[in-house]
């Protein structure tokens, strides 16, 4: 069979890197080709698109690079129909690969979506659009599953694919130590507007923690030299490049932009506080137009303020201060956040959830 996969972020490159060893290892005939990132040509897909090339973020970012992104649509139309395959397989990205949702079913290639767009955050009408473009939806929270029931449209949950990760990661022996110090972790995100905004921000609380080590987990898809203009400043501090999950694993405590992070963050147990700083103008438009409670994944999964949250002005030297202390220390702060942390395991752990995607879009190509 042939499969086209579109993923167009660094999660979704993780995600989808896994979907193509499982499917690979269910359809050993499987012709993969796809627009992601590094996991994904590692497992054996033909990258076309890297996902460097394919991040932007915010309302205002967005509109400054349309021109970009319809060239990015055009060609990706243009490959798909070139290549002929079997099924067309979207992960998240939800601006782009809903348009290629439709275009494709008009064409009469078979759609399935694997990690669904937040349609229950924003534009919640969206759903009657995959309804009409998308044959199978494989979801990957579990409050989804009911959300898309009052639509009157089934989908599979098939658990968090980052549990996966996780049991890999965990079954690892530790690398050699980042260092003799405790660690506290900056994840400031892998996108370069991300880093730019978040990491002076973190950095500027280092000479509040004398015994720390702080180390920075640079993104992959940014230059390693794009990091030491914040770091020339701060010769104390670490920086580590493809050891994010290794430096958890060895972390006290972590700053991390809000995002997938914050997720993976709690599923190494380690105690954060989430930053998030956008632009102005963006901000206030997803202020007006998204209707949830919490910015980060650990929160919205439990429904419950877990994690704190630091946005925007509230994302300061100070309150990062006030914010991080308890949670280096054994105390009520550090021991609810690492129960919450317990519970949330439990709620996404039902086996492999890239195993249970590859089964189900397996087994119906053969149908």
């Amino acid at each position: 069979m042939k499969y086209y996969i579109i993923a167009g972020e660094a999660s979704g490159d993780l995600h989808g890197g896994n979907l193509v060893k499982a499917i690979k290892g269910l359809d050993q005939q499987a012709d993969i080709r796809c627009w992601g990132g590094d996991k994904m040509a590692e497992a054996g897909a033909v990258v076309v698109k890297h996902i460097r090339e394919l991040a932007f973020m915010g309302f205002v970012e967005v509109v400054a690079n349309l021109r970009t992104i319809m060239a990015n649509f055009a060609r990706c139309k243009e490959d798909v129909a070139a290549f002929e395959p079997d099924v067309l397989i979207l992960i998240d990205y939800p601006g782009f690969n809903l348009r290629m949702a439709a275009w494709a079913k008009a064409r009469g290639i078979k759609v399935v979506y694997y990690i669904s767009p937040q349609v229950w955050a924003w534009k919640e009408g969206r759903v009657k659009q995959i309804k009409a473009s998308v044959d199978e939806m494989i979801v990957i929270l579990p409050f989804e599953k009911d959300f898309y029931r009052k639509w009157d449209y089934e989908v599979d949950y098939v658990g968090h694919p980052l549990m996966d990760v996780v049991h890999a990661e965990m079954a690892k022996p530790l690398e050699a130590p980042i260092s003799d110090k405790p660690i506290i972790a900056l994840l400031p995100g892998s996108r370069q507007q991300e880093v730019v905004k978040k990491l002076p921000v973190m950095l500027s609380v280092m000479d509040r923690f004398p015994g720390y080590q702080f180390v920075v987990a640079e993104a992959p898809t940014l230059d390693a030299s794009f990091y030491q203009t914040f770091l020339k400043d701060y010769p104390g501090v670490l920086s580590v490049r493809n050891r994010t999950y290794d430096l958890l694993r060895q972390s006290r405590a972590a700053l991390v932009t809000s995002g997938t992070a914050t997720l993976e963050t709690a599923l190494f147990k380690v105690p954060q506080v989430v930053c998030y700083m956008g632009n102005p103008i963006s901000y206030w438009l997803a202020k007006r137009l998204i209707k949830v409670k919490y910015i980060s994944l650990v929160n919205l999964i439990m429904d419950k303020p877990i994690v704190k949250e630091l946005i925007q002005a509230d994302l300061n030297k100070a309150q990062l201060v006030a914010e991080l202390r308890p949670l280096l220390e054994e105390g009520a702060a550090r021991t609810h956040m690492l129960a919450d942390y317990d519970a949330l395991h439990q709620l996404l752990d039902i086996g492999s959830a890239s195993q249970n995607a590859a089964r189900i879009i397996v087994d119906s190509m053969a149908k």
